[in-house]
């Protein structure tokens, strides 16, 4: 934490230093900025809100952003101020969970007055979470050999399904809980899915080093199983 802490303060330095008032707004978002990250499958998540974004502007922020990168970190997101009011209906799941778990650390907030329209993150959270799933199942047929790898791709899988969680309890009006592990016995109270089938991997995200899964193991088998479900329920929502 000291050292994303660290991180973050030079970025926000270099950032403003280079770029003044082109920079509207820097954001940090996601599981670090809901301090809920796991120290090895969660990205620090950022969010750059330009004027303008030609080539001249990128040129004055790439010292900043190269030492941000060089310290590990992912590539932020980069839009210009319309682009990102014009975003609501492409990506409203995503703009959803940013204004409901952000911290402005330069510029204004850009995000908790942007309106989103229930039909269109439906709409999205379907589609993303059908695609995960779909993704998953190739995954889970060239891991699954190896208990290792497969632990792996479950622990990773369940940072992107988390945020379907939140977003599914959003539609169904009901309060998003901080906790993982909360979030997720609502999320399966609400879809009718198997919550253990998410213990091994959020043990694993906390560091809490749960038993190693063996190949083919039915960890795995229950987690496919639960994604299933959770993309039937979504996909019969009203």
């Amino acid at each position: 934490m000291a050292d994303m802490q660290e991180a973050l303060a030079t970025l926000t330095k270099d950032l403003t230093a280079a770029l003044g008032d082109g920079l509207v707004s820097l954001m940090l978002y996601g599981s670090a900025a809901r301090g809920a990250a796991s120290p090895r499958y969660s990205d620090v998540n950022v969010l750059i809100v330009l004027r303008d974004a030609s080539a001249q502007t990128l040129h004055r922020a790439a010292p900043a952003l190269a030492t941000w990168r060089k310290a590990g970190h992912a590539a932020p997101l980069i839009q210009t101020e319309p682009e990102w009011a014009a975003s609501a209906d492409v990506f409203p799941m995503e703009i959803e969970d940013i204004r409901d778990g952000h911290r402005l650390l330069a510029g204004r907030d850009v995000v908790s007055g942007l309106a989103t329209d229930r039909a269109d993150v439906r709409a999205e959270l379907e589609r993303e979470a059908r695609g995960k799933l779909i993704r998953l199942r190739a995954e889970y047929t060239a891991r699954a050999g190896n208990g290792k790898a497969l632990g792996e791709l479950l622990a990773h899988a369940t940072g992107t399904f988390l945020t379907f969680f939140r977003s599914a309890l959003r539609l169904a009006g009901q309060a998003v809980a901080a906790s993982a592990e909360d979030l997720v016995r609502t999320a399966a109270g609400r879809a009718g899915f198997d919550a253990a089938a998410f213990d091994w991997p959020l043990a694993e995200r906390r560091g809490a080093k749960p038993t190693a899964l063996r190949p083919y193991d039915p960890v795995a088998s229950a987690y496919l199983a639960a994604a299933e479900r959770f993309v039937s329920y979504v996909n019969d929502l009203e």
